[in-house]
């Protein structure tokens, strides 16, 4: 009886002592209680109460994470369950700072709304506590539960406002395709587990039981791993559910799964790929070419079916998937010495996701339409809306002076720095494909100022629904797009 007090006790101290590396999510935590208490009593009283606090609470888990940034050397908590170093630090701040443009974002739009807003907050706060999870624990339990926690968060979000039949199609499309996603990937999860008998994926044990497993059977279960982490990615051929979703959800929502998710997912296989490509044994070649493959495959599939799309926000759910295959691009050059290119990809590419959904919204409110045609002839009439529109669409194509092509250009360079020390064609082959694709995107993403500039409308439309808030901040993240392009040593020098 006293040795199983004796190991209690350890166990508390042990949990306690790790409590101050984890003071980013308990600020969440305590955002999400009082999200919860304000959307219950004191919006009655002031309404924008659940924004305030969901504000204060993303801004508490910043201040922390700027704390973190002072420990020097890796830190381990919770029995190993969670490792606080450089990547899990900035990129816990880029999701915080992308999700607060969110929250913004989300408050602005749906003001005049019927339906409370509020429960919105506390759900975003939910995913955003997942998505840290994502980018700091190695330990398979925890990194399910934050995937899920991630998912079903998504699930309500592209559903609360739902009125049309379409919207609520999309919706339960998401949840089924996520459903069935996060059941192949928990039994992919029990088999490594079973492999293994350890769930720290970077541990020696870990690696060393994947090594003496049957090889077709730890086969199996990596891509069943992988359709998980393909449905928060949204890589081919995971890709099926975006379209619908992106388009039929609410603009602000769609901003958020296009960008903030797909950054805690990739830091999560970025880590994974490190740990077990770095031992030379079969496993490491398997996954970098199953990776390579699906790379070529999203962004051939994500680009070209884009070419045929009407509607801006499906022509963005396809460049979304296309952007995907750069982002896989980036978890085969990540190395724990060296996660500035990732990052700084990562960050401009939520900027510049963001601010196109942020005009996409404001010309949506305003023309009842997301149609591409309607935006015929009101460059003229609009020219900053539509000028800082384009230059948002160049940084997307990888056109210079953007922050989209020193992006591009960092991750290219990486691949080639790898071909040339490895001398494997796939990568070879990968890099032409991501070229090419790009050339491609400019056939679709020109659309927009091609009939904002060089067509005329049919009838005369005055647009009056602008908010004005939001479109400052559009205005102004697609200049930031400008001046990182020509100064990319602002964000990199940062990033270091």
């Amino acid at each position: 009886m006293s040795a199983f007090a004796s190991s209690i006790s350890s166990i508390l101290n042990h949990i306690i002592a790790s409590l101050p590396l984890f003071k980013p999510e308990l600020a969440l935590m305590v955002a999400f209680v009082c999200s919860i208490v304000c959307s219950l009593f004191v919006d009655k009283i002031w309404k924008h109460s659940s924004f305030a606090v969901t504000i204060v609470g993303l801004l508490f888990s910043l201040y922390f994470l700027f704390g973190q940034l002072h420990f020097g050397m890796v830190q381990s908590g919770f029995f190993d369950m969670i490792k606080i170093d450089k990547l899990s630090i900035l990129s816990r701040g880029i999701i915080s700072l992308s999700t607060l443009l969110i929250v913004i974002f989300i408050q602005q739009r749906f003001t005049e709304q019927k339906r409370p807003i509020a429960d919105l907050y506390a759900v975003l706060i939910t995913a955003t506590l997942g998505l840290y999870l994502l980018t700091l624990s190695s330990n398979w339990l925890l990194l399910f539960i934050a995937i899920e926690t991630v998912s079903i968060s998504s699930y309500v979000m592209v559903g609360y406002f739902s009125k049309t039949k379409f919207e609520a199609e999309a919706a339960m499309k998401y949840v089924l395709f996520g459903s069935v996603c996060a059941a192949v990937m928990l039994y992919g999860l029990s088999l490594i587990y079973g492999f293994t008998g350890n769930l720290n994926f970077d541990s020696a044990q870990h690696i060393q039981g994947l090594i003496e497993a049957p090889k077709i059977m730890t086969s199996i279960a990596f891509l069943f791993l992988l359709t998980g982490i393909g449905f928060k990615l949204s890589f081919a051929p995971f890709h099926v559910w975006s379209p619908d979703v992106y388009q039929g959800a609410p603009t602000p929502i769609t901003a958020y799964l296009s960008t903030v998710p797909k950054i805690g997912a990739l830091v999560l296989l970025s880590r994974l790929l490190a740990s077990w490509t770095a031992s030379p044994f079969y496993y490491s070649e398997f996954l970098t070419t199953v990776i390579i493959i699906i790379a070529i495959a999203t962004m051939l599939i994500g680009n070209l079916a884009a070419l045929k799309q009407g509607d801006v926000k499906r022509m963005m759910a396809y460049s979304s998937i296309g952007h995907t295959g750069i982002l896989l691009m980036v978890s085969l050059v990540y190395t724990p010495e060296d996660h500035n290119v990732m990052l700084f990809y990562l960050a401009i590419y939520a900027l510049m996701n963001i601010a196109v959904f942020l005009f996409i919204d404001q010309l949506e409110q305003s023309l009842g339409t997301t149609n591409i045609t309607s935006y015929k002839g009101l460059g003229k009439r609009y020219p900053i809306i539509f000028v800082s529109f384009s230059i948002l669409l160049i940084s997307l194509i990888g056109l210079p002076p953007t922050a989209g092509f020193i992006g591009k250009l960092l991750v290219f360079s990486k691949v080639f720095e790898q071909y040339q020390t490895a001398q494997e064609v796939s990568l070879l082959l990968l890099l032409i494909v991501g070229a090419l694709t790009s050339v491609i995107s400019l056939f679709f993403y020109f659309k927009i100022p091609l009939q904002a500039f060089l067509r005329e409308t049919p009838t005369h439309i005055t647009l009056s629904k602008f908010n004005g808030l939001l479109l400052f901040i559009a205005v102004g993240l697609s200049i930031s797009v400008i001046l990182l392009g020509l100064y990319p040593s602002l964000l990199l020098n940062l990033l270091k």
